[in-house]
């Protein structure tokens, strides 16, 4: 049994994740306002305090972030920043700050999202940073120390999403949070290194 960190895990993508991944490990659940502890990403001291708090992990997942949704013709700099300051600096922090605190052979799960590669109006923001989730990912995952992992998932819209995001994504099938529980079981339990593992 693993001790896995749950960081977004009241979220829609983050019960789909932990839904699967309490069946077999014990799961610490961290979040801005809910949780076992509370974080606030984009606040290096915060994702300290946290990791101090927590103590030693066998795996991070993380399923948190939001992205500036707008027309990119009337987008401004600062409301593009929202997705790289959040979605995508939050998450990098989260692994920058955390080697410390996983045990060897661990591993680092982020979370990207289906609009770098099916995009949509009003979501550059999120494709540019789901983009760089992925490269990141890649990147990172050939120098990782003492046979950690780090991967990300990729989902498609959620079906328990679909309502909230009513005609931003004509077109797009939902799919299954129970799929995108397993995608997660997939990076932290399985030995797949620098993926991007997409459920669409």
């Amino acid at each position: 049994m693993m001790r896995i960190l749950v960081v977004g895990g009241s979220g829609t993508v983050g019960q789909a994740a932990v839904k699967e991944l309490s069946r077999r490990h014990e799961i610490v659940k961290a979040g801005r306002s809910s949780g076992d502890v509370t974080v606030d990403l984009m606040d290096e001291a915060s994702v300290r305090a946290m990791y101090k708090q927590v103590g030693k992990v066998d795996a991070v997942v993380s399923a948190a972030g939001h992205v500036h949704f707008g027309p990119v013709s009337e987008m401004t700099p600062e409301q593009f920043r929202k997705g790289l300051n959040d979605k995508l600096m939050g998450q990098v922090n989260l692994v920058l700050l955390g080697f410390d605190h996983v045990n060897d052979g661990g591993s680092f799960t982020l979370t990207s999202g289906v609009l770098d590669r099916d995009p949509v109006r009003k979501g550059a923001n999120a494709a540019a940073v789901n983009g760089a989730i992925g490269a990141f990912v890649k990147g990172a995952a050939i120098e990782m120390p003492r046979g950690l992992r780090i991967n990300a998932v990729s989902p498609g819209l959620l079906e328990e999403s679909a309502a909230k995001y009513d005609g931003f994504f004509p077109g797009h099938e939902p799919v299954s949070s129970a799929r995108v529980g397993l995608a997660f079981a997939k990076s932290v339990e399985g030995a797949l290194n620098g993926q991007v593992i997409i459920v669409e």
